[in-house]
């Protein structure tokens, strides 16, 4: 498992016992552990309301609904990120694989991972844990 490092809400730094105030405990274990939610749990797998999916820790707006599709895995999934610097990449080889993490380019917050299986026109699969976002439905 990944080093756990202070996250951000609003650029000012958090403290563990703040972060676990912030969020529920499923939010907190997905986010700040490296967890993973159970496949088809969250509501998010099949949201399809117009809006934007923001990270649940600092709010950063992370992908937008034009970018979701069905990938059948049991998460929701996106093809591209809502802008050039929102998520970072980082190699992860636990769980005996090597596997590219996603975190919130903002707070580091893990977020899921990212496959090369997905559809035109980035070919990507961002797969993310639906206790990591929040959803903003556009008005």
């Amino acid at each position: 498992m990944a080093e756990e490092k202070p996250a951000t809400m609003d650029g000012a730094p958090k403290t563990e016992a703040e972060l676990r105030r912030a969020l529920t405990p499923e939010q907190y274990r997905v986010t700040q552990q490296h967890g993973t939610e159970r496949p088809f749990t969250h509501p998010y797998n099949t949201e399809k309301r117009d809006g934007t999916f923001a990270c649940v820790v600092c709010g950063e707006p992370l992908f937008t609904s034009q970018a979701k599709f069905d990938s059948g895995s049991g998460w929701p999934s996106f093809y591209q990120p809502a802008g050039d610097a929102v998520v970072s990449e980082v190699e992860d080889f636990s769980h005996l694989m090597r596997r590219t993490e996603v975190r919130c380019a903002r707070c580091e917050a893990h977020l899921g991972h990212v496959f090369p299986d997905g559809p035109q026109p980035t070919g990507q699969r961002y797969c993310i844990n639906g206790a990591a976002l929040k959803f903003e439905k556009k008005d």
